[in-house]
């Protein structure tokens, strides 16, 4: 029973890594980051990070445009949603996204911001990948967001580099199938609720899921919220300190590493019904491949005791799929 109730103890804790440690240049903090971090995500699937590239000053910047941008009229948010684009850029409106599994849509509306290529990045990146859209009403918005885009891009090719490590991979072998990669910055408003009784009992901010893409990194929300299933399917809370950001395994490094490394099911709860008319803001950074990187399970993920698990695909092919299934784009 001891031994039970310290693993239940060591469960309830997200590991908290320095980032520094791998990047520093001494073998052995590189060694223990990266047996500390494989070691989280094959089991509870998150870990939070700091030494991360945010600073103080631009995660309050970032938190304050977020806040500017959602305050506004509907009308003048709506510019900005465009049509043809399955959300993948611009802003989303409320209760459009529904998590795979639920038919009530969640208590919430979003902005994506994508890779701003370069007029001589090549085809088919640049004709796969749609413009990002600014909303002109906040002239700092373009370069706060984008500086947070590549300063998390950075800080998750490193973790990359030590999963690699981990997997007995390559350092590299996720360098080049993240390189101009479809990945998402993406603002949240949990919008408030004046009236509780008049939503759906179980609309909730958002439902149970696992993220699509390889690994998402999200800086400490404005309020609490977000909670993980344990592995004795319990949900526990995960609130990162304000020098972090709390790093969790998606589907497709699920997928690929044949359930080594697990996408840990996570969802946001509402606030006590006498909460609900307050905001939250979140800002993750999901960090996806190229589109033609396969995900087809490694061998060395694959055994009697672990025999294959998932069809062979594409990370292009996942995404349209789990798009369709989120409500964000038509068959």
């Amino acid at each position: 029973m001891q031994n039970q109730h310290t693993e239940q103890e060591l469960l309830n804790e997200v590991p908290s890594l320095d980032l520094a440690d791998f990047t520093s240049g001494n073998a052995e903090k590189k060694a223990a980051f990266v047996k500390s971090i494989g070691n989280a995500f094959n089991n509870i699937g998150f870990v939070a990070i700091k030494n991360h590239g945010l600073s103080d000053a631009h995660i309050s910047q970032l938190y304050a445009l977020t806040k500017a941008f959602f305050e506004q009229d509907q009308a003048t948010k709506n510019q900005y949603e465009i049509e043809g684009l399955a959300g993948q850029r611009g802003y989303t409106g409320k209760q459009k996204e529904t998590a795979k599994g639920f038919s009530t849509p969640d208590l919430k509306e979003f902005y994506h911001v994508g890779q701003e290529l370069a007029a001589d990045d090549p085809d088919p990146i640049r004709s796969e990948y749609p413009d990002n859209v600014w909303p002109t009403e906040l002239p700092a918005f373009k370069e706060i967001m984008l500086k947070a885009f590549y300063t998390l891009e950075e800080a998750g090719k490193n973790i990359l580099r030590a999963i690699a490590i981990y997997l007995e991979l390559p350092e590299d072998y996720f360098d080049e199938k993240v390189k101009n990669g479809n990945s998402i910055l993406r603002p949240i408003h949990y919008f408030p609720i004046e009236n509780p009784d008049a939503v759906p009992a179980d609309a909730v901010r958002a439902a149970a899921h696992g993220d699509i893409n390889l690994i998402t990194l999200l800086m400490g929300a404005s309020a609490e919220g977000l909670q993980v299933l344990r592995r004795d399917d319990v949900w526990i809370p995960i609130t990162a300190l304000p020098d972090q950001v709390v790093v969790n395994v998606g589907d497709m490094l699920d997928r690929l590493t044949n359930n080594v490394l697990k996408s840990t099911i996570h969802r946001v709860v509402n606030p006590p019904k006498a909460q609900m008319h307050t905001s939250r803001y979140s800002i993750p950074f999901f960090m996806h491949p190229r589109s033609e990187m396969d995900l087809t399970c490694l061998e060395s993920c694959i055994s009697e005791a672990n025999p294959k698990r998932y069809e062979d695909t594409s990370a292009g092919e996942f995404l349209t799929e789990r798009l369709i299934e989120l409500g964000l784009l038509k068959r």
